[in-house]
């Protein structure tokens, strides 16, 4: 199915472009096949969680997640199928987890103060196709990222035992695992890939 549908996007790009050179045409399908990936795994994910009712509550998890990954960076899946199947149970099963139970304040505050430890100890974390390299770049991004946790902790305890409170939280727990070095290790990938080129 996916390669049917590199080629078939293919065959018209590059029948509707004759002037595209062979460099081109393997972007051309490294990016076809990044976007079938994910518009694959997010139509998989849109029916799972609405299937579980919780459609809504996975879309703004989402956006609150992508607004700490943006400058904190974090884990990539090496693979589509590995990724398919983190990204379902970390964006369905967690969320769905967390939305059924009541977080007590003690369990509540300390995994906030885990967090903001994590974003100040190991944000950005890079990956080995997209080293850091770039110094200040990274201590701009540590900023933001921490100042962005802090907010969000903040606002998490404002509106304690609300859902607004609940997704937030979601989004932080999520990151924190994308940033720390155990996640890598497990996964077999390196870490602080910016020491490498420096």
């Amino acid at each position: 199915m996916r390669q049917a549908f590199i080629s078939h996007t293919l065959e018209f790009i590059t029948s509707n472009n004759k002037n595209l050179t062979e460099e081109e045409i393997e972007k051309l399908h490294y990016g076809l096949e990044s976007l079938y990936i994910i518009l694959t795994k997010f139509t998989v994910l849109f029916i799972l969680t609405s299937l579980l009712g919780i459609l809504k509550d996975f879309l703004l998890i989402l956006v609150f997640f992508n607004l700490l990954r943006y400058p904190a960076f974090g884990f990539h899946a090496g693979n589509s199928f590995l990724c398919f199947f983190l990204s379902t149970l970390l964006f369905v099963g967690l969320p769905y987890l967390f939305l059924q139970i009541e977080i007590t304040n003690p369990i509540l505050y300390i995994l906030l103060g885990i967090s903001v430890i994590c974003f100040v100890l190991f944000a950005p974390a890079d990956t080995e196709k997209r080293p850091l390299t770039n110094r200040k770049k990274r201590k701009i991004r540590k900023i933001v990222a921490t100042t962005l946790v802090i907010i969000y902790a903040i606002l998490i305890i404002s509106l304690q035992h609300t859902i607004w409170a609940k997704y937030l939280l979601i989004a932080v727990v999520l990151e924190t695992i994308a940033l720390l070095p155990s996640t890598y290790w497990i996964f077999g990938q390196s870490y602080r890939n910016y020491k490498k080129l420096v």
